[in-house]
């Protein structure tokens, strides 16, 4: 009596393959990829604010974040940029030292700060968007515009699910 597909290909009991024989390979492995995908593309963006502008990815995300507002609460950065609390502070406070950022009390709440870009850090952010857009878009070059838009959905969906 032959075999069927999912017994030649290994899978028992309507498991696939790799969970039947308990194996992971690493470079196959969805999340690895993923993160791996995420980091190449934060690297190839990185050239612009990096080297450019002399800021690290954390003060770039919040620069990006403060550049569509007029102020906004440290608490509210780390959510809004996968930076936690740290990250947001140190950030900050480089952006300050700098002159790019500057932050005071919440009115509501004194342990809390609010912090908006001084109009040098208006003027930085309105130099480097046009830079971070042109990489964006040679970034998504290689995919057709029919893939960029699944490659769109795709995100959006997945992103939906995990929250």
């Amino acid at each position: 009596m032959g075999r069927s597909d999912a017994a030649r290909r290994g899978e028992t009991a309507g498991r696939p393959a790799a969970q039947a024989a308990a194996e992971l390979v690493l470079q196959q492995y969805f999340p690895y990829r993923l993160a791996r995908l995420a980091e190449q593309v934060s690297l190839a963006v990185a050239e612009v604010y990096s080297e450019r502008f002399s800021l690290t990815r954390q003060e770039w995300r919040v620069l990006a974040i403060l550049g569509a507002r007029q102020e906004i609460a440290t608490k509210e950065i780390g959510p809004l940029t996968t930076l936690d609390k740290m990250q947001v502070s140190r950030a900050v406070q480089g952006l300050e030292t700098r002159g790019i950022a500057s932050r005071k009390p919440h009115p509501d709440d004194r342990r809390e700060l609010i912090v908006s870009l001084t109009s040098a850090g208006r003027t930085l952010y309105r130099k480097i968007v046009p830079y971070a857009l042109e990489r964006e878009a040679a970034l998504l070059a290689v995919l057709t515009e029919e893939e960029a838009e699944v490659l769109d959905r795709v995100m959006r969906k997945m992103s939906a699910a995990l929250t």
